[in-house]
């Protein structure tokens, strides 16, 4: 399930080996440049982006499952990770499993029974992540990387880039998660190299990461305004608010009105915190007044089913 991954490769690690003089020698469309008096050569690989000097090489911006298996639609699994990067080994004869890793998706695309804003419209707040809500997605910032979901197919149209026959005219949901920098810190580990990609334990270990992070994202229910569950006053009070938050257009709207009405002076930080809480509180109960919401539920079986192949 790995899509771009960012390597760098010592010379020390690469057994002394000269790579603006023999590392070139296997890249396209070459070019040389001068920084600060050091030569530096770029070109590509199929598609990966190649940066060389003296002491090391760099490797960014390139999808390792689309250069190995064509496009990124497929799964770059665990073997066949391995084989890419043994793959790569040879083609610049160098030995890519000691390279670190210093960016690393995590992705998968979901063909769905609903286009894909009606998912993106039920994923809520994930603490200590700031949430975006862009044209086309759905986007989670946080330290160290950022959690993606979006439309696949509508990528691959801006693009210009082609579709698969097995996904032209479906309904393709992407869920991408990005480590961006501090990898080996972030999963408690002392290096992520190129070996340590498909080393079983590891993968095991992203993979359920992954999942955890999804199933860490407060999910929005659909209301249900179900008068046989309400038993008390409290309950009365809860279902008041969730009507108001319908009422509004959702848990997110809610609290955008909120944060609006906070920068406006209207509330004081303390009453837009505890309003905040309030809404977030109704959304989150489960005695009967809301109910889970059916596009959700399937991605959340789509999800668990994905991390169950370590192959």
């Amino acid at each position: 399930m790995y899509d771009t991954v960012n390597f760098r490769l010592l010379r020390s690690e690469a057994g002394g080996v000269d790579f603006l003089a023999e590392t070139s020698c296997y890249l396209e469309n070459v070019g040389e440049h001068n920084y600060n008096g050091e030569l530096v050569i770029t070109g590509s690989l199929k598609g990966l982006k190649i940066s060389l000097n003296r002491y090391q090489m760099k490797i960014k911006d390139g999808s390792l499952c689309k250069w190995h298996l064509g496009n990124n639609f497929q799964t770059l699994g665990r073997g066949d990770t391995q084989r890419a990067i043994e793959n790569l080994s040879d083609t610049l004869h160098i030995p890519m499993s000691k390279a670190t890793v210093t960016r690393l998706d995590i992705a998968q695309n979901f063909i769905t029974r609903h286009p894909p804003e009606v998912y993106l419209n039920h994923l809520g707040i994930l603490k200590y992540a700031t949430r975006l809500q862009e044209p086309n997605g759905v986007y989670y910032s946080k330290t160290g990387g950022r959690l993606c979901f979006y439309d696949k197919n509508r990528e691959q149209k801006n693009n210009r880039e082609p579709i698969p026959e097995l996904y032209e005219g479906r309904n393709v949901l992407r869920y991408e998660q990005r480590y961006t920098n501090r990898i080996a810190s972030q999963l408690k580990v002392c290096e992520v190299t190129g070996a340590k990609l498909y080393d079983e334990a590891f993968y095991i270990d992203i993979l359920n990461r992954w999942k955890d992070t999804y199933k860490a994202i407060q999910k929005i229910n659909d209301v249900s305004l179900n008068f046989q569950a309400m038993k008390s006053k409290q309950q009365l009070y809860k279902m008041g608010v969730l009507s108001l938050i319908e009422q509004a257009g959702g848990q997110l709207q809610m609290i955008e009105q909120i944060n609006e009405a906070q920068k406006r002076g209207e509330l004081s930080k303390k009453q837009a915190f505890d309003l905040r809480k309030a809404i977030n509180d109704a959304c989150k109960i489960n005695d009967g007044l809301t109910v889970p919401n059916e596009a959700i539920q399937e991605l959340d079986k789509k999800v668990n089913e994905a991390v169950k192949f370590y192959r």
